[in-house]
């Protein structure tokens, strides 16, 4: 059996969930999320607490079944609490803004990166070295953080570029250096 899948979720007061055959509606204050889960999975709710179970021992039964209980926690997590994630810039002359609903950014381009705010995603830039991201959807933040990471990733030799904060970058020595010939 497995021990994530066996767990059950709590529901929260102030949190309304739908279940319609094997699509999930999740409504709470930081908003609503819906997904479609796989036609196999069995989602319950009793009182305030959902319950995910299978039908069968058969090995892919097995697999959906954790993802299943994850994949609704974290909705129910989301539409409470939210996700964030947070980045900061490393370089000289590297920096980022808040334009309207726009993040603005220097990275070292001849030209400035302009990333709009998508539906759930709000982003907050608290110093010019640091972008926060965060919404609802545990999916959709940590894919919007990794695209504004991919616009400069960190290299190996000065450190520079859009890492996560608490990211260790292995640093490379440069070149050895003349008088190496043989």
């Amino acid at each position: 059996m497995s021990r994530i899948g066996r767990k059950e979720i709590d529901v929260p007061s102030g949190v309304d969930v739908k279940i319609d055959g094997n699509v999930i509606t999740v409504k709470g204050p930081k908003g609503t999320l819906t997904r479609q889960l796989h036609k196999d999975m069995i989602v319950e709710l009793e009182g305030n607490v959902l319950k995910v179970s299978r039908p069968s021992e058969n090995k892919m039964h097995k697999s959906l079944h954790g993802l299943t209980r994850t994949l609704v926690n974290n909705m129910v997590e989301g539409v409470t609490k939210g996700f964030t994630k947070e980045l900061e810039i490393q370089g000289v002359g590297y920096r980022a803004a808040k334009q309207g609903k726009d993040l603005v950014m220097n990275l070292g381009y001849s030209h400035q990166v302009i990333m709009p705010e998508t539906d759930g995603i709000t982003i907050e830039v608290p110093a010019p070295n640091k972008i926060v991201v965060s919404g609802a959807d545990k999916q959709a933040v940590g894919q919007f953080a990794a695209v504004i990471r991919e616009k400069r990733p960190p290299e190996p030799y000065k450190g520079k570029g859009i890492r996560y904060v608490g990211e260790y970058v292995q640093r490379k020595e440069g070149k050895a250096g003349k008088g190496s010939k043989k």
